[in-house]
């Protein structure tokens, strides 16, 4: 009851683990029944915890009664409602897969040695360092959990009005990467002090209170489809502004100049989206493109271009945007690119 009242004081609205358990208790016999969903079901409104975290609440009165009729109950904790964004990093043993699923979206070329990479702290860990960034599991600045199983779930608070959604490992049509779930809207996660019969899930280090989503990984999290589908309509044309920067830079009005413009007008049309417009990825995409032309020497300068159409998308947004640039251009100018004979 201790952990529940802890957990509601903060705003995350508890519901009850089954003993010994990380899953919620059964439902009752009616809500047993095949075809029974916990749409118009009574008993949430009943004060009934039948549906898991479905039944999540903030109300002291039925705290008080759960965990007062069953203190061996857990505690599980409705992310969405919570406005929580949980990264839950396996340990688990197994075979690891196809370089194409580890990191789910980037490719891991076959020069690349992956020797000793076992499981999602190392997982996490490349996908982090890569974008130059603190692996979740180092991040003393949130809240951390210890599983019982030796996995890690790392806390952090989402950003009002983004629905994250949930995903497990990296097998689904959305992944962050292998034995790295994300819970957030439509999941829970186990509350720290619960124990099961495995053992205690316990806070690590100093930290009690999650921190803010970092900007990188929110927009890995975009990047991976955890943001739902959101209407886009067609590409705007560019501004007149990058249109001038992209004569300044010497696109020109040829192959080349159509070629960009029309990844400049894609990222342009993001404006119309605040998220969910996969902003990032068609951004990475324009930077990559105008880093090869620029290595063919078919370009004079990117980051001009590319500063002009993004500020307009999102604009105040340069710290996001900035790193995005950087990273495209200088992985494109690894490739020349012709745009009439490729890379």
């Amino acid at each position: 009851m201790a952990v529940a009242r802890w957990c509601a004081g903060r705003g995350w609205p508890v519901h009850p683990l089954a003993p010994g358990r990380k899953t919620p208790p059964g439902n009752c016999t009616a809500c047993r029944e095949p075809g029974h969903t916990h749409r118009g079901c009574p008993c949430p409104a009943a004060g009934r915890w039948c549906h898991g975290f479905r039944a999540a609440t903030l109300d002291f009165a039925r705290i008080e009664k759960w965990w007062g009729e069953r203190p061996d109950f857990g505690v599980g904790i409705a992310c969405g409602p919570a406005g929580l964004v949980v990264i839950d990093i396996d340990a688990h043993p197994g075979q690891m897969p196809g370089r194409d699923r580890l990191l789910p979206g980037i490719d891991i070329a076959d020069t690349v040695d992956l020797t000793g990479l076992a499981n999602g702290f190392h997982t996490i860990g490349v996908l982090a360092a890569l974008r130059g960034a603190v692996s979740p599991a180092e991040d003393t600045t949130t809240l951390r959990v210890r599983t019982p199983s030796r996995g890690l779930h790392v806390w952090y608070r989402a950003p009002q009005g983004h629905p994250w959604q949930c995903s497990s490992g990296s097998g689904g049509r959305r992944a962050l990467a292998w034995q790295v779930d994300v819970r957030a809207h439509g999941g829970y996660i186990v509350a720290p002090g619960t124990v099961t019969e495995a053992g205690r899930y316990e806070g690590v280090g100093e930290v009690r209170e999650p921190a803010p989503l970092p900007d990188w990984l929110a927009w890995e999290l975009e990047r991976t489809g955890h943001l739902p589908p959101t209407h886009v309509p067609a590409p705007r044309p560019v501004p007149p502004r990058a249109r001038q920067a992209v004569l300044a830079a010497g696109g020109g009005h040829g192959a080349v100049g159509r070629l960009l413009s029309g990844l400049l007008a894609e990222v342009a049309a993001c404006a119309a989206v605040p998220e969910g417009a996969g902003f990032t990825d068609k951004l990475n995409r324009a930077a990559y493109t105008a880093g090869g032309l620029v290595a063919a020497g078919l370009l004079a300068e990117a980051e001009q271009v590319l500063g002009e159409v993004a500020e307009y998308a999102r604009p105040g947004q340069e710290r996001r945007y900035a790193a995005v640039i950087r990273s495209g251009i200088s992985a494109g100018r690894m490739r020349p690119l012709s745009p009439g004979g490729g890379r």
